[in-house]
């Protein structure tokens, strides 16, 4: 049980700082009723536990040691954010508050939740460091209840988020859910600049 805890310490701080997966689950729960919202989050959970999984095992580390398949993920990770925030910033103008249905279809967002998972080849290799290391100091034992503590970790936050920002979102007005779209949109093109300029540097370096 204590590594179980321990695996849900970490696997909060893993995922608690704002990056373009907490965006998609908020953006996802303002714009969509709740019972889609929970299905896309759920598809977020998926990518996550993957990432998590490959990262605690330490397999992340065969993107950094071949410069090419890491060109490769950055360029093609870089173009799908920039896509995804250009989309995003594109049907801004175009909430519907009263609407029951959100025009990503369920293919789109789990597809979508996947590529905002592992677009970034850095976090796949922090992700190892951190996970991969955590995993070293721990006896045989403990290593399966410590992944699963992490993986209960991210589930909690997903599911708390989409819930608490589902329920409170009635209260903000049009205004309030066209900002929330072009900040997320704008913060999901800058992700994806970066990593275009990682692979540019990549390239001419």
């Amino acid at each position: 049980m204590s590594a179980v805890i321990s695996g849900m310490i970490l696997g909060f701080a893993f995922i608690a700082p704002i990056g373009m997966q907490n965006l998609y689950v908020f953006n996802s729960a303002m714009n969509n009723p709740l019972k889609r919202a929970l299905l896309y989050v759920f598809f977020v959970w998926l990518a996550d536990s993957s990432f998590s999984v490959v990262a605690y095992f330490g397999m992340g580390a065969i993107i950094n040691s071949n410069q090419l398949l890491k060109l490769i993920v950055m360029i093609l990770g870089g173009l799908l954010v920039v896509y995804i925030g250009w989309s995003i910033l594109r049907s801004a103008n175009q909430v519907n508050l009263n609407a029951e249905q959100n025009q990503l279809s369920a293919g789109k967002a789990f597809v979508t939740a996947f590529i905002v998972t592992w677009a970034n080849p850095q976090a796949l290799v922090d992700g190892s460091l951190m996970l991969g290391a955590t995993r070293a100091k721990l006896a045989d034992a403990d290593v399966i209840p410590f992944i699963i503590g992490v993986l209960i970790a991210t589930s909690l936050w997903f599911l708390i988020i989409t819930i608490f920002v589902n329920i409170f979102k009635n209260r903000l007005s049009k205004r309030a859910f066209v900002l929330v779209n072009l900040v997320s949109g704008l913060i999901m093109v800058g992700y994806g600049i970066y990593f275009l300029f990682g692979a540019a540097q990549m390239l001419l370096g």
